[in-house]
């Protein structure tokens, strides 16, 4: 029932229905922020019929995910595929915004320099 999908973290996951393209699943303590980006991962996937969730109730449900493949993979693999993708993507991400954060600080530190040695020369 308990899956580890981040270290540290612990996902209760409840299968609902399961047949042999449609797969639904209950995630205890998920809200629409991780069931919307593995939504969009899962319909990207062109071996995907339909993929959605619903959170009953915002303040006592736990979301449904649904998902139907067109039949050549087993909905299980696409949920899967998904994750990895978001995965890979997160990966691009952090490394990007580290990037961003070093060339920001470069920038600043040159700045702060410059003042500094325009305020030497005003003195």
């Amino acid at each position: 029932m308990g899956k580890t999908l981040v270290r540290g973290i612990k996902m209760k996951i409840k299968v609902l229905t399961r047949t042999s393209n449609e797969l639904k699943i209950e995630i205890e303590g998920e809200g629409h922020t991780f069931c919307n980006v593995l939504q969009k991962a899962l319909v990207e996937d062109d071996a995907i019929e339909m993929a959605g969730y619903d959170v009953p109730h915002p303040l006592t449900s736990n979301p449904i995910i649904y998902v139907q493949t067109k039949g050549g993979l087993k909905p299980e693999t696409a949920i899967r595929n998904a994750v990895k993708k978001i995965r890979k993507q997160n990966k691009e991400f952090r490394k990007t915004f580290e990037k961003a954060l070093k060339a920001w600080q470069r920038k600043l530190s040159s700045t702060a320099s410059a003042k500094l040695a325009e305020s030497s020369k005003a003195s």
